[in-house]
């Protein structure tokens, strides 16, 4: 008898040797793979940072072992999730001010800031995330009371849309703001009514950058952990990748040089600012791509947001007659971008709101291209669009779109553009049937960070009350396969990065979130409470 024991652990020794070792071994889960037939796996097996193979448990267990086994005990598994469109560095530098995001007056405005400066006394305060339409009194506000609080400090909040700020007094004298300054692109906001007369301390658009200027540089340190901070948040919610839409060359640097560091371990995608010094130095230099770093588009700011009236419409604003929004980038100036951006390897991704400013986009990349439908190029939002412009998304033109927009919006964008024109915004499912594809992402921190908002907006388009019931514009929503995809390999693709990320497949970054919850098959008012319980970047979990 101990002679065929000794015989049985020799045998089975024997089957190991024949094993090939890797680094990780996932058995029973549940594993959407994402690939051209979305089908799905029970097991994988990672070695250096990669899938090298995808099946059963039978043949997973049979060919690979490894010291680091996991049995996921049936719980779903799915490609790392990526965010189309968001602001990583943004969220980041936003943890260290004012989050005015859910204030319901501008007195709890007030007191929110208030309290913050007597907590953390600075030489200029900031503030982000207050939104006039979840008022009362659904008006900017005028900057009569943050002038009495802080006579001597200047202050700047900006809206959650990060397209308009309210700045004291002090603030607007650093920056040499007067009733007669003048800046294209936007609007310094002023007004003559209810006891008040003069400029009202909110600037649309352009003119914020007049107070971008004077507001002090964060220092390196702060640098790093707003990066490392915003890391740690999108990695709690299974977020493998990020596109950040608009980032400087100091900045991209920064990161990169973190990432090589091993001090950063999230996948970036890098969309460039526009700005004249970031295009002669990367439209020259070339595309730069690491593992984690992928530098090969420029972003532009077509129009400015809805929610703020800047976003550029072809007719006048419902609520707001003889009122048209603005281009933020001028139509000759896009134009140009265009051409010259064409003329590179470089990708062109452009934000557009209204219907007007898509309509410029869309026609500066049809002349530019050419004809040339594998460019990838995106519009960023596509949010309301003519029926007639629809057409243009079928030559290969990507649209990059956040559906938490659409349930943010969705109280006030009837009396914003009318119901004849809110046909045509946030029509997901027609940019799909167009374009054959849409890339979701949430535009953090404008929304919340979670991914899982992103999906349960996109297949039941209602709010976390189950408003409306049905949905809105609910012919527009998503499939749960659909937005899946949008989270994962069509960005991916959009980034041109389906070679190497966004499924479950051989030979990819194994890349992977394991899901509270089976995100395809929970009840959809249950999907917002998913959690990720583990994020794998390479392999490795972070």
């Amino acid at each position: 008898m101990k002679k065929l024991a000794i015989l049985l652990v020799i045998l089975l020794n024997g089957c190991d040797l024949l094993k090939e070792k890797v680094d990780l071994v996932i058995l029973n889960a549940n594993v959407y793979t994402v690939d051209t037939e979305f089908s799905k796996a029970e097991a994988f097996a990672v070695h250096d940072g990669k899938f090298v193979a995808v099946g059963t448990n039978d043949e997973i267990s049979g060919a690979y072992t490894s010291n680091q086994l996991l049995d996921a005990d049936g719980r779903t598994i799915t490609p790392g999730l990526i965010d189309a469109h968001c602001h990583f560095y943004g969220l980041g530098l936003t943890q260290q001010i004012v989050d005015l995001r859910g204030t319901k007056s501008f007195e709890e405005v007030l007191v929110k800031v208030k309290n913050f400066q007597d907590e953390n006394p600075s030489e200029f305060i900031r503030g982000r995330g207050w939104d006039q339409n979840d008022w009362e009194v659904k008006e900017f506000p005028v900057k009569t009371e943050l002038d009495k609080l802080f006579p001597d400090t200047p202050v700047a909040l900006e809206r959650i849309d990060g397209h308009a700020y309210l700045v004291n007094q002090k603030a607007l004298d650093m920056a040499g703001i007067k009733w007669d300054t003048k800046v294209k692109g936007g609007e310094i906001v002023k007004k003559w009514k209810n006891g008040y007369s003069g400029i009202t301390g909110v600037l649309i658009d352009n003119p914020m950058q007049l107070i971008d200027a004077v507001i002090p540089e964060p220092s390196l340190s702060e640098k790093i952990k707003a990066l490392k901070d915003a890391e740690r948040t999108c990695l709690n919610y299974g977020l493998t990748t990020v596109n950040d839409a608009g980032l400087n060359r100091e900045t991209i640097e920064l990161i990169d040089s973190l990432q090589q560091a091993n001090e950063l371990s999230i996948r970036l995608y890098a969309m460039v600012s526009n700005t004249k010094e970031n295009l002669d130095h990367y439209l020259k230099n070339g595309i730069l791509k690491t593992d984690q770093l992928n530098v090969r588009s420029v972003k532009v700011y077509g129009d400015g947001a809805l929610g703020s009236r800047g976003a550029a419409l072809k007719e006048a604003y419902s609520d707001q007659p003889n009122h048209f929004g603005a281009m933020i980038t001028p139509v000759d100036e896009i134009g140009m971008l265009a051409e010259r951006i064409a003329k590179t390897e470089f990708q062109m991704n452009t934000h557009a709101i209204g219907d007007s400013a898509n309509a410029v986009v869309l026609r500066a990349y049809q002349k530019a291209l050419q004809g040339k439908n594998d460019r990838r190029w995106k519009i960023e939002h596509a949010q309301v669009v003519s029926s007639d412009d629809f057409i243009h998304f079928e030559n290969g033109i990507i649209p990059s779109i956040q559906p938490t927009h659409a349930t943010s919006d969705m109280y006030w964008a009837k009396d914003r553009i009318g119901a004849e024109r809110e046909k045509g915004a946030y029509a997901y499912k027609t940019l799909l049937n167009k374009a054959g594809m849409v890339v979701l992402g949430t535009d953090f921190p404008v929304e919340k960070v979670s991914p899982f908002l992103t999906f349960y907006a996109a297949v039941t388009r209602q709010d976390l009350e189950g408003y409306p019931e049905g949905g809105y514009q609910n012919h527009q929503a998503l499939t749960r396969e659909e937005a899946l995809r949008g989270m994962t390999i069509w960005a991916a693709y959009s980034n041109f990065e389906e070679g190497e990320k966004g499924s479950i497949e051989v030979g990819k970054f194994a890349d992977f979130v394991i899901l509270s919850d089976d995100i395809l098959k929970v009840p959809a008012k249950t999907i917002p409470n998913i959690s990720a319980e583990l994020t794998y970047i390479g392999g490795v979990v972070k």
